[in-house]
């Protein structure tokens, strides 16, 4: 059986322990007080289950404890795959895709995808995809432009007629006999017709020249008046009220 690797002795328990309040890292806490632990006198079993691990990954921790400190108890995120485009053939992409295509050599008026990546091929011998090229392209702080599509067989000759004898929009507003609206005047206007007086509007008169031009109201809800009471009841409750 293998003998348990030290810990470093510069560090009390109780100092350990404070590093691990101030922890942000709640894996770097649990860490801290399995290695707390270990500085108190426990058996590397339990400090492994303080922590949540085993024993042999306490020790590998115990090993990083002890070469960086407390620090060297946080998980370290993994680089992940190296980009297959460094400086080099970026460099190269901007260049081409700056000075253009010669319509004569590469067949192109404008570099496709396809295109660069067939010159990265044969410059550099590198095999990359199609999104590869788009987002080095992007960085670079260009923008990829796509063709506009068009309909099978569009005749652009019948559109252009067809737009010269489209009606515009004010014709067909007219056609379906929509109006501006109008509104009902100014302020005094207004107010009149709020008293309820009578307003002459030219769709309100008479189209015939014999008949009698009246006033009709127009435009104000018909409001149900409240009758008067009569003058019996009145004179009736003036006798009432009135001491014999």
């Amino acid at each position: 059986m293998g003998q348990a690797i030290p810990v470093r002795t510069d560090y009390t328990a109780g100092e350990v322990r404070r590093f691990a309040q101030r922890a942000k890292d709640a894996a770097q806490a649990r860490r801290l007080l399995a290695i707390a632990a270990v500085l108190e006198g426990a058996s590397r079993e339990e400090a492994a289950k303080i922590g949540g691990m085993d024993r042999q990954t306490l020790r590998d921790w115990v090993i990083r404890f002890n070469e960086q400190g407390a620090d060297g108890l946080i998980n370290i995120p993994s680089p992940g795959m190296p980009p297959k485009l460094n400086a080099t053939h970026k460099a190269f992409l901007a260049r081409i895709v700056e000075e253009g295509p010669i319509a004569a050599i590469h067949g192109v008026v404008r570099w496709r995808g396809c295109d660069l990546i067939m010159r990265l091929h044969e410059e550099f011998g590198l095999s990359v995809s199609d999104d590869t090229i788009y987002r080095a392209l992007r960085d670079l702080g260009f923008s990829h432009v796509s063709a506009r599509p068009k309909a099978y067989k569009q005749n652009v000759e019948a559109m252009d007629a067809f737009k010269k004898t489209l009606p515009s929009v004010w014709r067909k507003s007219a056609g379906r006999g929509l109006v501006p609206r109008r509104d009902a005047g100014g302020p005094k206007e207004q107010a009149h017709l709020s008293l309820g007086q009578e307003r002459f509007t030219p769709s309100c008169r008479p189209r015939s020249k014999d008949t009698i031009d009246l006033p009709v109201r127009c435009g104000l809800p018909r409001t149900r008046s409240r009758r008067r009471p009569r003058a019996a009841s009145l004179q009736h409750r003036s006798y009432a009220a009135s001491p014999q």
